[in-house]
């Protein structure tokens, strides 16, 4: 009786072991495999703005407005214009330097006094901001008006001085579209005497080479 219940028992205490050993065998109580060390990703850099490069020779055409202002004049005249211009820039970071030549021909007229502006031609300087694709710009220099007439007196030219202010805005590496206002003197036309003033308003089409 006693050696059956010790078989009995040993077999009780037995059988857990087994059952203990089959699971550390199958790997129920295999160690922890510790997860992998993230890979440290490195920031999107912020990108940083930078100007467009104005720099090279451009050439283009505009079409516009003016308008004559003088006292020898009984009216004031006004009518289109249009015209071709090139010239070109230099980009020195922040400012843009430059210069140009340009001519408008134009239908401006005063009929009753019988006198017409026929063409205004120019060398300009233009000094400019770089603001990316805009640039802001003013300019001056020498103009020269042609002007004919029924009276001998006003069928003839001179030069005088003009001003302004213009921006152009790029469309492309080679493409950019503007508009300029320009305010033009001439004292004492050819020496008649007669002072003329002229105003401009035009918008402009270039392509940079």
């Amino acid at each position: 009786m006693k050696t059956t219940f010790k078989l009995v028992r040993t077999s009780m205490l037995a059988a857990p072991l087994a059952v203990f050993a089959g699971m550390a065998s199958a790997g129920g109580l295999a160690e922890p495999v510790p997860a992998p060390t993230p890979v440290p990703v490195a920031p999107t850099p912020v990108p940083v703005f930078s100007g467009s490069d104005w720099t090279g020779f451009y050439a283009g055409g505009q079409l516009g407005y003016g308008q004559l202002d003088s006292d020898a004049l009984t009216e004031d005249p006004d009518g289109l214009l249009y015209g071709a211009h090139a010239g070109y820039l230099y980009d020195l970071g922040s400012w843009v330097i430059g210069g140009e030549i340009d001519i408008d021909g134009t239908e401006i007229e005063d009929e009753t006094a019988d006198v017409a502006l026929d063409s205004v031609a120019r060398a300009k300087l233009r000094v400019g901001y770089d603001a990316g694709s805009w640039l802001p710009y003013v300019t001056g220099g020498i103009a020269q008006a042609n002007t004919s007439s029924g009276a001998a007196a006003f069928d003839t030219d001179d030069t005088g001085g003009f001003a302004g202010i213009g921006v152009e805005y790029r469309l492309s590496d080679s493409l950019r579209v503007g508009g300029e206002i320009l305010q033009h003197q001439f004292e004492d036309f050819d020496g008649t005497g007669v002072d003329i003033d002229a105003t401009t308003a035009t918008a402009r089409v270039s392509f940079q080479f």
